[in-house]
């Protein structure tokens, strides 16, 4: 079986590394295509390097875009590689433009898929990734569920049972694998001057809060009164869009840390010893429940619902009355909560899985 990685973020990087190291240990046939969605080094080949995963075989370099240019560009990039290529299967994950893009692209031209994070939903089709997620898993033929509750989602849409697996989410794998790395390799609370567990940390970078000016705003504000009720440093790693929808709206940020974007090991360490946790990132909403950490998702919804009914999370959207609410009840809340996302054997499970259900060609 010849095997096509498809992948162009960094959450994305950082999920299919178990996947990546499991293929190496066997002595899977498999090639990486990189369509460069995130272009910056910080948010690219630092995290190749830092995982220690070989380099992509090929990167379309695509960079930034509205969704249609974007897109377009992967769809007629990815196509070319995988006529030219011919793998069994391509492997995608999660619900990024790349996602949509390597799942089309293959669909069209006979190749099977394995949609890898299949079946989350926000029931919320203004979110652009909503799109990306029904599109890839009705596409897919191989369809790896983290949860049950996923699965659900998936056959309450008519997708077939024998097309859906339960393997847990590789986020879990991740994290296992590299948080001693991190805490080994990484001192970023000295160069940020902060002390462990006497700080929080905030990810903002979702097109619905970032490219609304009032939304933004709220969020601003809203960390700022967290800043001044819990006396507390608020570290908020910038992502390019972000900063530069800052300086579009003249939006100037008090009681928040600015900082440059973070390699993953750093950023890893920042969060497992953070006080909270403030997000409208998924993957950021998992990790925080996986290294015990209490999240506040700056979100009406989550396509994470796991980290609800455990407890490790609540939603406050963006008003800032709100979110200082939320942060209260957070703190107050349960300290202890069981990882709803697996073992950190969902790599390998998917691996067994391709190798039992492809046939190569």
């Amino acid at each position: 079986m010849k095997m096509s990685i498809v992948l162009g973020t960094r959450p994305e990087i950082i999920k299919f590394s178990p996947i990546i190291r499991e293929c190496i240990r066997l002595g899977q046939d498999f090639f990486i295509l990189h369509t460069g969605q995130h272009y910056s080094y910080n948010m690219d080949q630092v995290f190749f390097e830092q995982l220690e995963l070989p380099e992509a075989k090929y990167n379309l370099d695509v960079g930034s875009g509205t969704h249609a240019d974007q897109t377009g560009k992967m769809l007629i990039g990815i196509e070319k590689i995988l006529v030219k290529e011919r793998p069994d299967v391509v492997l995608v994950e999660g619900d990024t433009n790349t996602v949509l893009a390597g799942a089309l692209a293959a669909a069209k031209i006979g190749i099977k898929i394995g949609h890898v994070e299949a079946g989350l939903r926000s029931n919320d089709r203004q979110m652009p990734e909503e799109i990306n997620r029904i599109l890839a898993d009705h596409c897919s033929d191989l369809l790896f569920a983290p949860t049950s509750n996923s699965k659900n989602t998936l056959l309450n849409e008519g997708i077939s049972e024998d097309k859906v697996f339960v393997t847990g989410n590789t986020i879990v794998d991740a994290v296992c694998q590299n948080i001693e790395i991190a805490n080994k390799k990484t001192n970023i609370q000295k160069k940020l001057d902060v002390k462990p567990h006497d700080y929080m940390v905030v990810t903002v970078h979702r097109q619905e809060n970032v490219d609304n000016p009032q939304r933004f705003q709220g969020i601003l504000t809203g960390l700022q009164m967290v800043h001044e009720e819990f006396d507390q440093q608020i570290i908020y790693p910038i992502h390019p869009r972000a900063r530069r929808r800052l300086r579009e709206f003249k939006l100037k940020p008090k009681g928040v840390k600015l900082a440059a974007p973070l390699d993953y090991l750093s950023f890893l360490r920042l969060e497992s010893e953070a006080r909270m946790i403030l997000t409208d990132s998924g993957g950021v909403q998992e990790e925080a429940c996986v290294v015990g950490v209490p999240c506040v998702t700056l979100r009406y919804n989550t396509e994470r619902p796991e980290t609800l009914e455990v407890g490790s999370n609540v939603l406050a959207g963006t008003d800032p009355r709100t979110i200082v609410r939320k942060v209260r009840a957070a703190l107050d809340g349960k300290k202890r909560w069981k990882n709803p996302f697996g073992n950190g054997k969902a790599g390998q499970r998917i691996l067994d899985i391709l190798r039992e259900k492809v046939t190569p060609k």
